[in-house]
């Protein structure tokens, strides 16, 4: 699968509830808040037919997001432990060169997200240079005001 969502198999479950809950409940909630607006009177002028219908649009946008997640994704192991190299799943401390605060990012997917912590996709550029980087290294990606170095302080698993 060249295009596989990684993801764990938490990360999956949570997803598979929300598409679940979209799909049925939430779609007869939209549904009734429509309807509802509806018997208000003339449509043209009606903030609450408007904003259920924005909603509803919302909504749809997220299951289709869901549904391209889920037929894609590709359930794995993301945090197989402290193995001394940068993996997906893994918690990277890394400080940009010229700075002295450091900066904890998630190496995996959006649908990973955890507390306070960024994330960066494994196929982002700065993905792609930390993957396989061990502590004390120093990576080069390319990024939008030219190309910027990080060290690697820190992997947690």
């Amino acid at each position: 699968m060249a295009d596989a969502h990684q993801l764990s198999q938490e990360a999956h479950d949570r997803l598979a509830a929300e598409f679940e809950d979209l799909t049925t409940r939430g779609r007869i909630d939209i549904a009734r808040k429509i309807e509802t607006a509806r018997e208000l009177g003339d449509l043209s002028e009606n903030g609450d037919y408007h904003a259920a219908k924005e909603e509803q649009g919302k909504m749809e946008g997220r299951i289709l997001h869901l549904e391209s997640i889920l037929e894609k994704a590709e359930i794995v192991e993301l945090s197989p432990g402290n193995t001394g190299v940068v993996v997906p799943g893994n918690i990277v401390a890394v400080i940009y060169e010229g700075d002295e605060e450091p900066e904890r990012m998630l190496v995996g997917s959006i649908e990973e997200k955890r507390d306070d912590v960024l994330v960066v996709s494994p196929r982002s550029p700065l993905g792609e240079a930390l993957l396989g980087s061990r502590v004390g290294e120093s990576v080069l990606f390319e990024a939008p005001g030219g190309v910027l170095a990080v060290k690697v302080i820190a992997i947690e698993g």
